[in-house]
């Protein structure tokens, strides 16, 4: 046991893994929050501000709304929505009345949100009455995809002050919902005084979240998530960043809260440790600046290209609110974590999830070892082992590559309406299977090397994109970088490097593979550069490899058939 989970000798001061975990009803976290930190504010919204009571009275209005509109415990309810008040209400209050939250991406197209919400089985959906959302749960309705839309005014969860000059001069960017039964508008959901029936909630077998995914395998799937996973990945967050001061923190929230790596560390964390949630409805580099600057945060999860914009902001910046950051939803380069820290005076912390752990299964710890380049050890509860993704069972050596396995209270109970998917992602003695390649060295910190999917096989040789990204990012020009495979008649594949520099840099790639020559092998040097502007990247802003992929392999076939 001690070579097979060596983390637990190096385990950070204060943190105790064995420490049994609770489990609990998720919406009994907000209704706690409004006991113990009641008239403290709780979200800052553009400069409205709510207490942690009026929250939760809220959200027990919006759950008698629901169950007096005749939905009952198990029913699927969809959130449409970016970051701003409405988002927590109605998830809370979803749960309180015994509902399965299932989110959406606002930027999906209509068929991608069909796809989704056929699949869920959702009764209704919640959106903004603004162009951007409205249409598109409008076209699922139309559509039959769902019974009814709960209309959410923007203009009321403003300031006074900004909803006045929101009305007048903004009228372009609202929509005009009809006034019909198969629209219900939030006031009229969220009736004062109404209280909601208690609904007797098993934490351990109840569905709170619907998260979907691409899972391992690519295909967009519901990851199962009970009351009882999300519970527990809240109170290992808490614990894990221990020096929380319960009731004083402010999270500045600019990851999107329907992304599950912002609904845990952002929200749920928040409402936990009572902390307040200033919110932005997306990551915009200048308004983030001024926020923390005038907010004062103190907690600031993100992703990699939110620290390297930081990083990079040519003015003037006072950033020094900042007290802890945590990094996750792809890898965090060592250069850009280095000029975060340097620019800040800020620890970034790197953890490693997804979406079937609730995400956040290891992480490095923010008051102990922090290694560049690690995603840290396993979060309190949590079991890690490195296993042969050809023979799950077999459990490979230290320092050997091997695929990551996962067994905690926060890992989902599986994939909705997907037996065969959930048994392919299970090993038989019950480890979540994450598709990723790591190593874990000799203090039971891992490293991530790749994903299995992403192996660039090339002439016999499995090559790792990440290997690849670490050792372009140490050239002092380069800004952001993708490794992908793209098809080689010869190889099979090989390996191709897309580059952006930094503003007024320049680099050419026989320059840029001289400066790689001392970093990686021949076998793994890139075979074609391609500088460009901007690279693709998913909604909360990490690099994103499918674009390029599938650019490459057209433009490979129709060489092919050109030929």
């Amino acid at each position: 046991m001690a070579t097979l989970h060596p983390w637990l000798d190096h385990y950070p001061d204060g943190v105790d893994w064995h420490a049994p975990i609770p489990a609990a009803s998720l919406h009994a976290l907000i209704q706690d929050a409004a006991t113990r930190f009641g008239t403290r504010p709780a979200f800052d919204f553009l400069g409205r501000r709510t207490t942690w009571a009026e929250a939760a009275g809220m959200a027990a209005r919006i759950a008698a709304g629901l169950q007096r509109l005749g939905y009952a415990k198990g029913d699927r309810i969809g959130l449409l929505l970016p970051n701003c008040p409405a988002y927590p209400l109605m998830f809370f209050g979803a749960l309180q009345a015994g509902l399965t939250v299932v989110n959406f991406n606002p930027l999906y197209t209509v068929r991608e949100l069909e796809a989704q919400a056929r699949d869920a089985g959702i009764k209704a959906i919640a959106t903004l009455d603004l162009a951007a959302t409205y249409p598109k749960a409008a076209a699922l309705l139309a559509g039959g995809s769902v019974g009814q839309i709960i209309v959410c005014p923007f203009a009321d969860m403003l300031p006074a002050s900004k909803r006045t000059l929101f009305r007048m001069l903004k009228r372009g960017d609202r929509a005009a919902p009809p006034r019909d039964a198969a629209h219900i508008w939030f006031a009229d959901l969220a009736v004062p005084g109404a209280a909601p029936h208690p609904v007797e909630i098993d934490p351990h077998r109840d569905v709170a979240v619907l998260q979907y995914t691409g899972g391992t395998s690519g295909t967009p799937k519901g990851a199962m998530l009970s009351h009882a996973n999300l519970y527990a990945n809240t109170i290992q967050g808490v614990r894990w960043f221990k020096d929380t001061r319960m009731g004083q923190e402010r999270m500045l929230a600019a990851l999107p809260f329907f992304h599950v790596f912002a609904m845990t560390t952002v929200l749920l964390f928040s409402v936990h440790a009572g902390a307040e949630i200033i919110m932005l409805p997306r990551f915009e580099l200048k308004q983030a600046i001024r926020t923390i600057a005038r907010r004062r945060p103190t907690f600031m999860p993100g992703v990699p290209t939110m620290f390297n914009a930081i990083a990079g902001f040519q003015g003037r910046a006072d950033l020094t609110s900042i007290a802890f950051c945590i990094s996750g939803g792809a890898p965090l380069p060592p250069e850009v974590k280095s000029r975060f820290e340097a620019r800040t005076g800020c620890v970034v912390v790197e953890g490693y999830g997804l979406t079937e752990a609730s995400p956040c299964a290891v992480c490095n710890p923010p008051g102990g070892l922090n290694k560049t380049g690690s995603i840290g050890v396993p979060m309190p509860g949590t079991t890690v082992e490195l296993r042969d993704p050809a023979d799950p069972m077999r459990h490979v050596r230290q320092g050997e590559r091997g695929e990551l396995c996962i067994k905690g209270p926060q890992v989902m109970l599986g994939y909705w309406q997907r037996p065969e998917d959930t048994a392919a992602s299970t090993t038989p003695d019950g480890f979540l299977r994450t598709a990723d390649i790591a190593v874990m060295d000799e203090q039971g910190y891992f490293s991530i090397v790749d994903r299995i999917k992403d192996l660039i096989l090339a002439g016999g040789y499995n090559l790792y994109p990440r290997v690849v990204e670490d050792a372009v990012y140490e050239h002092p020009a380069v800004a952001e970088c993708t490794v992908i495979g793209i098809p080689d008649d010869y190889r099979g594949e090989t390996v191709k490097a897309f580059v952006v520099l930094k503003p007024g840099a320049s680099l050419t790639a026989p320059e840029l593979l001289a400066f790689l020559k001392e970093r990686i092998s021949p076998i793994e040097m890139p075979k074609q550069i391609e500088f460009r502007d901007t690279l693709p990247r998913t909604l909360i802003g990490k690099l994103s490899k499918k674009e390029l992929v599938a650019e490459e392999r057209a433009k490979w076939q129709a060489a092919r058939g050109a030929a």
